[in-house]
This record gives C-alpha cells, structure tokens and sequence, in this order.
C-alpha cells in the first residue's frame, strides 16, 4: 500500500476557449453557497425564497432519531443509522439531468479496440515483481491512445461501452485489461476541462469502478473456500466471514490486487481505485478497511483541485458507509467533511478564478457542481455524529467566516442546541 503524501499538484486540466455552457436547470433556487460566494447574509436571503433543496433535505431529515443527543452507539443500533439519508442510488438520476453539457468531451478510445498483450515473464524477487506489475500498466499508459472529442450522447455511450468491455475482459480471464480499464476511467475524473458535467462524469464513472470492485470481491470470495474443523469438504465462504477463515492462497492474491493499485502513478485514479476495492481489504485482516479509509481521507489532501478532491471524498464516504458495521467507528465520515472546511478558501484560490474564467462560467456556476457532493458527506455526518460535535462545527464555520457550512449546518442542527458565539 503506497503511504506516501504526493506534492500537491495544480489542475491538470487544460485552458478552454469560450465557453457557453450552462447547467441544465430550469428551477431559479438559490444555493446557500452562492449567497456565500456573494457575501450575502444567507438567513435574510433564504427568508425570501422558495424552500431549497438543503432545507428540504433537512426537514426530511427531522425525526425523532435525528434529535436524540446521543452518540452514534446509542443513536439506532438496532436500525439502519442511515435510514433517514437519502440512498446514493435516488440522486443519481436528478444529477444526470442537471448537470449536462453542449461542449465536446475528450476520452481515450483506442484501448477498446486493442487486443490484450499476454506476456510471460518470471519474476524472482520482489523488485522484479514490482517491475512488471509498472510495465503492464505502463504498456497501456504509454501505448497508442487516440482522444477523442465527442457529444455528451456519444461520451455517455462510450462509457457503457467501457462498463461492458471491463466485464467482457474479466469474464474472459483478462485480468490485468479489466484494471486497465478501471484506471482509465478513474483518470477522467482528474480532468476537469469541462467543468459543468463534472458531476454527471462522477456519477458515470463510479458506476464502473463499482463494478470492478464486484467482480474483484467476487472472484477472491470463489478462491477462498475453507474447511470448517473437523470436516475435509471444502465450504464457500459465508457472507459474514472473518479472515481467519481465508485460505492463504486467496490472501496472497488480494495482496497482489492492492500492490497492482499501488503501482499506478497518478494520486487520484490511485485512490478511486484503491477505494472501489476497499471491501477486498476484509480477506487480509478486520481492520485493514477501517484504516485504508482513514489514510485515504488523508491522502486526498494531496489533490489540488478542490472539486475534484471532493467528489473523491464522496466516493470514500458512499465506499465506506456500505463497509461498515453497525457499531463501527465513522469518525472518517466528520473527517471528510472537515477536511472540505479546512480547504474551503481554495475555492477562491487563483488557479479555480482562472479555470473557472476560461471556460466562461460564474463563480456561482461553479459553486453548484459542489452541491451533490456535500449534501451526501453532510447528510452522513449529521447521521453519526451528535449534537455537541455539530454545534462545535457551526461555531468553527463562523470563526472561520465560512458562511456557506456556517447556514448548511445551521439547518440540520436541531433548535434545541445552545450555540454559543
């Protein structure tokens, strides 16, 4: 597993020219992070508006069980904690109709239509095992792509076709073509050349790096029959298996899968693809995943672009939230999203005024592609945490006159928590 902090990097996405693209939203609601971004007082401006889909969410959210000031331990154990929470699979429709674009999309194309290089090659020690992981993942990174610039239809239907050719080549045996296509498709959420179907493309992507992550599960828990004491017939793994019970062979094999992750150069499809397969992390040790989420939480610092950092975190968060037990420690979900505060100020930096002005968007604009992001992070932390830990982050968004997190959390608080200022 690669530990190290990667030297933050600007984005690498290159200058547009004019730009006109506009997010497909017919409603005229404003987001509290625009008012933010306008240095207007949030309260006096929502008092005017129609209800926002943050203050819909809240009020959703305001049961009984949301109220009770207790910890996550004693908040539902019996329950699902995240039953008031809106489930990743109901936003993801409403995120593809909003966010849309009439601008051209680059993608890599020329893998798909190139036959797997099979080479057999013995490595005799753990450098030359290293080596020839970076050769076959370099003989794709470095061989004959083609990019090419299609519609938003096209690019939708090129990422189908990429979703099927990753299960063709692993139902085939293609292994190492099945990761290479995972990686390619986590590289496209580092560009951001096309700003306002960002969140569309996330929502695309993780869709097939959900299904890697399936097959790569799947495929161990076949290779991890065990015997139960006392019998020599060999048993498939039970659902809620411990990794005591996993054979050695099928634990040399998930570590492999994992140094072939930590071979790949590049921070952010690293960490996608680290993060789909994270529930893999149960056949080594029962708290490899715990941990593997909380170093990443802290790896994502190492990307300099703050959009796509946080979607990154998103990914983490919906990852992690699935992995864990009922009485599992979530304190990576509050780290997230603290880490979003703690970076805020980016969101003005130069370099975001910059790309943001070349592809002729508003700051606005631009603030809303952050919009289903957070709403999934806040909606996960006001679910585990108690009213204490999120009274001390409203007061911590308004010494730092972060105003957008300052009026968000200021919607999920309940009434009855004393602030004090």
């Amino acid at each position: 597993m690669v530990t190290e902090r990667i030297p933050r990097k600007i984005f690498g996405s290159q200058p547009g020219t004019g730009r006109t693209t506009p997010i497909s939203s017919a409603a005229p609601v404003q987001d509290p992070l625009f008012l933010a971004l306008e240095q207007l007082d949030p309260l006096s401006e929502f008092a005017m508006l129609e209800i926002d889909p943050l203050s819909k969410m809240a009020a959703e959210m305001d049961t009984p069980d949301s109220l009770d000031p207790k910890t996550v331990a004693n908040k539902d154990v019996k329950g699902n904690i995240f039953k008031d929470m809106d489930p990743w699979s109901s936003r993801k429709a409403g995120i593809l109709s909003k966010y849309t674009t009439s601008e051209k999309l680059s993608i890599v194309t020329s893998f798909l239509y190139e036959g797997e290089k099979v080479v057999v090659k013995t490595q005799s020690t753990a450098v030359d095992k290293v080596q020839h992981r970076l050769e076959q993942l370099d003989s794709f990174e470095e061989g004959s792509q083609r990019k090419l610039n299609v519609s938003q239809a096209e690019y939708i239907g090129r990422i189908d076709q990429l979703n099927k050719e990753l299960v063709s080549a692993w139902n085939s045996e293609q292994r190492v073509k099945a990761l290479k296509i995972a990686i390619q498709c986590a590289k496209l959420l580092a560009d951001t050349e096309v700003l306002p179907f960002y969140p569309s493309k996330f929502v695309l992507i993780t869709d097939i790096l959900d299904t890697f992550g399936k097959l790569v599960y799947e495929r161990l828990r076949v290779k991890s029959d065990y015997y139960k004491p006392g019998s020599k017939t060999p048993t498939p793994l039970p659902e809620d298996f411990t990794p005591d019970m996993v054979p050695e062979s099928a634990k040399e094999t998930c570590l492999n899968w994992f140094h072939k992750i930590a071979s790949i150069r590049e921070l952010v499809p690293r960490l996608y693809v680290e993060t789909a397969l994270m529930k893999s992390y149960n056949f080594i040790s029962s708290n490899e995943c715990a941990d593997g989420v909380l170093r990443i939480t802290e790896m994502i610092h190492g990307i300099g672009n703050p959009l796509v950092a946080i979607y990154v975190r998103c990914y983490l968060c919906r990852v992690g939230i699935n992995l864990m037990s009922q009485n599992s420690n979530y304190d990576f979900l509050y780290a997230n999203f603290k880490a979003f505060l703690d970076s805020y100020q980016h969101l003005f930096s130069r370099c975001v005024k910059l790309e943001i002005a070349a592809q002729k968007m508003t700051m606005r604009t631009y603030a809303s592609l952050y919009t289903p992001a957070l709403d999934f992070i806040l909606q996960a932390v006001v679910c585990t945490v108690n009213e204490s830990v999120l009274a001390d982050l409203l007061n911590n968004c308004k010494q730092c006159n972060n105003r957008y997190s300052y009026h968000v959390f200021s919607l999920f608080i309940p009434t009855s928590t004393t602030i004090k200022v």
